[in-house]
């Protein structure tokens, strides 16, 4: 008999039942933002690979600029300029200094760089500096940013803009990265039609697919939307078993709660083992999951917003376990604008909006029912009323995981 799981141990029931799938493949620099780092990358060089300084200024050694002022300026005969681009490789001798733009590389013996706005030009082949330098100031060395063997990004990270840059400035154009898990979308339901259909009496547009597809192209998936079939189990049973045939995992919507025209749990006994149907959660308490060989099978309530937090809680951490991919949720401290009440004996989400700034954010709880898609619009994050809480009172603390933009 299968018994209704805590959201924890679903959790562990993804961990312990499906495993990474383990296949990766090479893609150019201009395609990784997004993807799954298949392994730890590691400089081969060092970056930069020559001292530079930071700003517009002079190179100098330190010690010639101790004590100076603008009374008593550190007066510094002009060795050379160096030109963006251009190398500098000689010795900056006690006692002088070299001209440097921000960026340009410094000469061997630098160990600061006066910024031009407290230097003097007097015309006569001297630079009067006003401020004294201090060792290591506006300079950034050889090998500060990374140098040969540092791994600078990990196994299993998503590649942001950010670590984009890091690769192209260690030259690494070519990127190993974990071969993008396809995942194939059903809606199941005679109520349902496409969206772009006007909807007749008792008939609803399909939300899930759209939303499905975006959240989980988003989380970096490729999906394959097998469309909406309709309540007869043995078309459902068709399609299922084309998706398994096709995809690495397969989302099932509508058909999961107790009812009789709700075939997925059959028709995912019959190609695979069901591992559960339902989850102390509201919303979403008739989530089904399975799995035929090693591919997950997950059967989502039909209701959108219920749809939407079991893909956010478990589809998205179960496609992550696949991907061998870290996941990471972002979370502020806020305080609910009003009372909210909690005694089904069950993990309770809510949307929210959030307003104020810094340490003063208020959480203000959207209301509305599983079935309403609208109550997702517009949210920023979510929190969650923990199954042995029977409510929370105005201005209690809570953490609220963000969503926006995704």
């Amino acid at each position: 008999m299968l018994y209704v799981k805590t959201p924890e141990e679903v959790l562990a029931l993804i961990e312990s039942e499906f495993s990474p799938l383990e296949q990766a493949e090479f893609v150019a620099l201009s395609e990784a933002v997004g993807r799954v780092l298949a392994e730890d990358i590691a400089a081969r060089e060092y970056v930069p690979d020559f001292d530079r300084s930071t700003v517009d200024g002079f190179a100098v050694r330190a010690s010639d600029t101790f004590g100076c002022s603008d009374a008593i300026p550190a007066i510094l005969p002009l060795q050379a300029t160096v030109l963006m681009g251009e190398g500098a490789d000689y010795l900056l001798n006690e006692g002088e200094c070299v001209a440097v733009p921000t960026g340009g590389a410094v000469p061997r013996g630098t160990d600061g760089v006066v910024m031009v706005e407290y230097t003097e030009d007097y015309g006569d082949g001297t630079i009067g500096v006003a401020k004294p330098a201090a060792p290591g100031m506006n300079l950034i060395f050889r090998g500060d940013d990374v140098y040969p063997g540092k791994v600078i990004l990990h196994k299993g990270r998503s590649l942001s803009s950010a670590d984009i840059g890091a690769l192209a400035a260690i030259g690494r154009v070519q990127v190993p990265v974990v071969k993008k898990v396809t995942v194939g979308v059903i809606s199941t339901g005679d109520e349902l039609v496409p969206p772009e259909a006007q909807p007749g009496p008792g008939q609803v547009r399909d939300v899930n697919s759209p939303m499905l597809e975006a959240m989980l192209s988003t989380f970096g998936c490729h999906v394959v939307n097998y469309g909406i079939v309709v309540d007869d189990e043995a078309l459902l049973s068709q399609k299922v078993n084309q998706a398994i045939a096709e995809c690495d995992a397969v989302l099932l919507s509508g058909g999961s709660s107790v009812g009789v025209k709700d075939a997925a749990c059959r028709i995912i006994e019959s190609v695979g083992q069901l591992l559960l149907h339902g989850i102390a959660i509201k919303p979403g308490k008739p989530t089904i999951l399975g799995k035929a060989g090693k591919k997950p099978i997950v059967g989502l309530p039909g209701h959108p917003v219920a749809a939407y937090f079991i893909t956010k809680l478990f589809v998205q951490p179960l496609l992550g376990r696949l991907m061998d991919r870290d996941l990471t949720a972002y979370t502020v401290t806020a305080r609910v604008t009003e009372s909210i009440s909690a005694n089904h004996g069950r993990a309770q989400y809510h949307c929210c909006r959030l307003t104020g700034t810094g340490g003063d954010l208020y959480a203000q709880p959207i209301r509305g029912k599983s079935g309403l898609i609208t109550t997702l619009a517009g949210t920023d994050g979510y929190f969650c009323i923990s199954r042995d809480c029977e409510g929370l009172p105005q201005g209690a603390e809570i953490q609220v995981t963000i969503t926006s933009g995704v």
